[in-house]
């Protein structure tokens, strides 16, 4: 491998603990666009919520998706409400954050030597807002979201557009995340590639694709230390 100078990271899952920040997202989205029970158990099995365990199926739209794709699920069920991807961005944006451990020390850390990007299959403004919500928005060089132009993951696109941004080779570069869809486009992009524990998916999920499976992203920094160079 490189000598590593830039990594990208996906955010949920990656960054912010994806069950305990969503199923908030999951609940909010369901009071406002159902009135029903047997609507609100539709629409819960369309975005892949359990309501009983309070927590997203690993099958779930939302672990990967984009706020279209959610879309697309929801409009059979929902077919007269026009606004669906607003109300999706909309509580998205004001959701409150659950950071994974270790989260501000380790961007600190990393960022000393290296630039730092976020690829998101959420949408940008949503996404800019969650770094802004914890205080971390001004670690990153970088920050796309599913609609910024460059196509969304597992597409390379917009793995590529950071690179071309801040002017490092893909060969130089890690993508890190908690899903297939991230560690595809880290592959198709030449990148390195780190699967973390911190979302849905695991190890088992994971394994035929990263260079390392971590438990959360405080390991990268020890393991570019020992990766061979």
């Amino acid at each position: 491998m490189s000598r590593i100078k830039a990594i990208i990271f996906d955010k949920d899952g990656t960054l912010f603990s994806f069950q305990d920040t969503w199923r908030v997202w999951a609940r909010a989205v369901l009071d406002e666009l159902t009135e029903t029970d047997a609507k609100r158990h539709a629409v819960a099995a369309a975005i892949g919520f359990d309501l009983s365990a309070n927590a997203f199926r690993a099958d779930s739209v939302v672990i990967a998706g984009t706020a279209a794709d959610i879309t697309r699920a929801l409009e059979p069920i929902l077919p007269n409400r026009p606004d669906i991807i607003e109300v999706l961005d909309e509580h998205s944006a004001n959701t409150p954050q659950a950071p994974v451990p270790g989260l501000h020390a380790t961007l600190e850390a990393l960022s000393r030597d290296h630039v730092l990007g976020l690829m998101t299959n959420d949408s940008e403004v949503p996404a800019r807002a969650h770094l802004a919500q914890v205080g971390i928005a001004d670690r990153f060089s970088f920050v796309a979201g599913y609609d910024s132009g460059y196509g969304a993951k597992p597409d390379p696109g917009p793995l590529l557009a950071f690179s071309d941004a801040v002017g490092v080779l893909p060969h130089e570069t890690l993508m890190v995340g908690d899903s297939r869809h991230d560690l595809v486009a880290g592959r198709a992009a030449g990148m390195g590639t780190v699967g973390v524990l911190t979302g849905v998916a695991d190890a088992q999920d994971l394994v035929d694709l990263a260079d390392v499976i971590l438990p959360d992203i405080r390991g990268i920094a020890g393991w570019l230390g020992r990766a061979p160079v």
